[in-house]
């Protein structure tokens, strides 16, 4: 009775500054990276071990004591073991009544287990108060102090003083808890650590899947073609010239697709007249993707930028600008400035330099550090507004380089279209459709329905 009472009051707010201590089970690496950074943040702390000999890895201001006697000492007992060494708290599931255990464990595969390791540590010790936690972070990220790419802790656990007491001490040390719910969690943040880039994968591999389409399709239109019908050996365009083709273009058909499914939403909620309705699933995973594939349009559009600025840099660059001066020279004939041309060239590098502008200002206002600065308005501002402006200038870019191809018969090679034009069709469809959303017949009702109007309640269920 004695023993529940003080670990009642060990569990209960300290008053005071001091920190409490705290016990880690396991002298691993998480174990003694985690130890250290509690100490540094002002946290007592002990270690359970087997051993209890001193050894020079353990944080020298810890104490090291065996399982039963350092877990005395604490109310909050870190198991930093793996899960088939679980086994040996059994024996001390009375000294561990009513202390919380926080399970930093990992497995090494997907759904390993039937349950998680925390639902199964609760299992073996009902009479403890079992928290996850602290399983997203490595030993690596807080030796070094490099915490920027994993700042973030998900906790979760069945007792709310327990998480409370556990996001406490992440915030003492300069993490981020993000409260994930009950203990039924648990697996699905213990998966988080194995998934490679969970969010990426689709717009990856649509990527690659546009990105070889596209190549192959001025290969085929610029090297192949010339090779037969003309005899000359272009294939060098495979280097620089193709790939500052496809650059581009994948450049503004992705970042088409970050907007199309937003005009796929307001056209579906239009039509159902509620917005109380799921999406269909593909259209929810989209649109949980956008960030991504907004991201990887800058890419293509920075390297779009990077190939341009070493395209004079080029033998063929040179060798034709030559030839076009020594065919001035023996013609005896000066070709005077073409302004039509001259006004085309400045005007889409113009929009070119603008819309790369605004392509860079979505990317770094999609950053962590800068979002979580800016409110929702302002975030929606640059996103929506902003964006949808940089997707007007992209836009116009291409069809004020490309545009002279759209009537022009020799660009149509084997009868197919130039890569220019393919890469409008995305762009302008979305361009067209947000243009007739914004008229204020449609508009009006999409902003009800978003407000909460239904047009028949009876599919709010």
């Amino acid at each position: 009775m004695n023993k529940n009472s003080s670990n009642t009051m060990a569990l209960a707010p300290n008053p005071s500054n001091k920190r409490e201590t705290v016990c880690i089970f396991g002298t691993g690496d998480f174990g003694r990276a985690l130890g250290h950074k509690m100490i540094q943040s002002g946290y007592p702390v002990v270690y359970g071990s087997r051993s209890t000999q001193i050894s020079n890895l353990i944080p020298k201001d810890a104490e090291v004591l065996g399982h039963a006697e350092a877990a005395q000492k604490a109310a909050i007992i870190i198991i930093a073991i793996q899960r088939q060494h679980y086994n040996f708290l059994t024996p001390l599931a009375e000294v561990l009544r009513g202390k919380v255990l926080v399970d930093i464990s990992n497995n090494l595969k997907l759904n390993q287990y039937p349950e998680s390791n925390a639902e199964h540590l609760a299992q073996l010790l009902p009479g403890s108060k079992v928290v996850k936690a602290f399983n997203t972070v490595s030993a690596w990220a807080l030796q070094s102090g490099t915490l920027d790419a994993s700042r973030q802790v998900f906790v979760c656990g069945d007792d709310v003083e327990a998480k409370q007491m556990v996001m406490n001490i992440v915030r003492a040390l300069g993490l981020t808890p993000l409260d994930k719910g009950s203990l039924l969690a648990a697996q699905e943040i213990e998966n988080y650590p194995l998934q490679l880039f969970p969010m990426w994968k689709f717009p990856i591999f649509l990527s690659l899947g546009l990105t070889a389409f596209f190549f192959f399709y001025c290969v085929a239109l610029d090297i192949i073609y010339t090779y037969i019908y003309e005899n000359n050996d272009f294939s060098f365009f495979i280097a620089i010239t193709i790939p500052n083709r496809v650059c581009p273009v994948m450049a503004l058909i992705l970042l088409a697709l970050v907007y199309l499914p937003g005009i796929f939403a307001a056209i579906i909620q239009l039509y159902r007249g509620t917005k109380y309705r799921r999406f269909p699933d593909w259209l929810d995973k989209w649109m949980l993707c956008r960030k991504q594939l907004g991201l990887i349009a800058l890419a293509f559009a920075s390297l779009h930028v990077v190939f341009t600025l070493v395209t004079p840099m080029r033998a063929f660059a040179s060798w034709r600008t030559g030839k076009g001066i020594i065919s001035q020279v023996l013609n005896n004939k000066t070709e005077p400035l073409d302004h039509t041309n001259a006004w085309l060239s400045d005007s889409y590098l113009a929009l070119g330099i603008l819309g790369f502008f605004l392509f860079v200002l979505l990317g770094i206002t999609s950053l962590p550090s800068v979002s979580n600065n800016v409110n929702w308005r302002e975030f929606r501002f640059v996103q929506s507004k902003l964006g949808y402006l940089a997707l007007i200038l992209c836009t116009a870019h291409t069809l004020v380089y490309g545009g002279k191809w759209f009537l022009s018969p020799s660009a149509y090679k084997w009868y197919l279209p130039n890569i220019y034009i393919l890469s409008l069709i995305v762009p302008c469809a979305v361009l067209v459709v947000k243009f007739v959303l914004i008229f204020p017949c449609v508009d009006k009702p999409l902003t009800q329905i978003r407000q909460g109007w239904e047009r028949n309640p009876k599919y709010s269920n």
